[in-house]
């Protein structure tokens, strides 16, 4: 299987490493300045699951690409995704898969529009990781999960020969034949986590610590499971059991990447993550009072950051 990554940074850089360590044909899409660091360097991975050094990594820039891949795995940030669209459009043959590994779901309709609903699979990542100064990949927990599945809960040919690419490589691929529930269920519990520390400044357990902080973090909850409910991707009351648990767990470090991305004055998926969801709620007819603070939060610090 013929794979493009589009992008070696953490989360590319890992999943894409790995893949390429257990013998796979990857090739990476990326930017000038990363191609220079891999072919001097090359793809390092630090990580609890072992390290790799990958000299010299397959890569390919914008220009020069064309068609013939089987897979294409895209795990960018939502606001680069338009150009990452335009920048891997001539890799995208007849028989093409693209594999997103973004949060929420608005980037599936953009896909879709582009190329069609028939090249484009339900995917998502559990991972911590982050590219360090000197371009390392460094994996920061336990955590290195890839699910994916046909969106009509099929058991296809194409995913079935992902899933054996992927069986070897050191990460835990999953075939699903539920892939949207699986995507809604992160969104809700990843725009919770994301909108309560972002408003909150503070982890989840110094946020739970105050008075009212817990009563805040399960009203904003509530408003994001609501809108999965009323798309028909209710979570199960396992999955909510679960999410409970993590967002009010006293003394609990966790803080979402989007609060880290916030406090370093960084570019956020406001409208990714927290807008979306909101406009797909509201357009159900919801009243949804936490979400639509946590939203207002964040696109009064885009204004706050575009202007300085």
């Amino acid at each position: 299987m013929k794979i493009l990554v589009v992008g070696a940074g953490a989360t590319g850089g890992y999943f894409g490493g790995r893949l390429l360590e257990s013998g796979e044909d990857v090739t990476f899409l990326v930017r000038k300045a990363r191609a220079e660091v891999l072919a001097r360097n090359g793809l390092q991975i630090r990580s609890p699951a072992g390290d790799a050094a990958l000299p010299s990594p397959p890569t390919v820039q914008a220009s020069s690409l064309k068609d013939g891949y089987d897979l294409i795995i895209v795990s960018c940030k939502a606001y680069h995704l338009p150009q990452v669209i335009e920048d891997m459009a001539p890799a995208v043959g007849a028989h093409t898969a693209i594999l997103p590994l973004l949060n929420g779901m608005r980037h599936l309709d953009l896909l879709d529009a582009r190329f069609g609903a028939a090249h484009v699979l339900g995917g998502q990542c559990i991972i911590a990781a982050t590219l360090d100064a000197e371009g390392v990949v460094r994996h920061l927990n336990q955590s290195h999960s890839l699910t994916f599945g046909e969106r009509d809960g099929s058991r296809s040919s194409r995913v079935e020969r992902i899933a054996q690419a992927m069986s070897n490589a050191r990460f835990e691929p999953r075939l699903s034949t539920s892939i949207l529930q699986d995507m809604w269920d992160k969104w809700v519990f990843l725009a919770s986590l994301a909108g309560i520390t972002c408003l909150m400044r503070a982890s989840v357990g110094d946020i739970v610590a105050v008075p009212g902080g817990e009563r805040a973090t399960l009203d904003l909850f509530k408003d994001c499971r609501r809108v999965a409910q009323a798309h028909g991707y209710a979570p199960s009351d396992v999955v909510l059991e679960r999410g409970r648990s993590v967002l009010t767990e006293p003394g609990s470090a966790l803080s979402a990447s989007m609060m880290r991305d916030l406090e370093r004055g960084g570019a956020v998926e406001a409208d990714h993550v927290i807008g979306d969801l909101l406009m797909r709620g509201e357009a159900a007819g919801l009243e949804l009072p936490m979400l639509r603070l946590a939203y207002t939060h964040l696109k009064a610090y885009e204004a706050r950051r575009g202007r300085a």
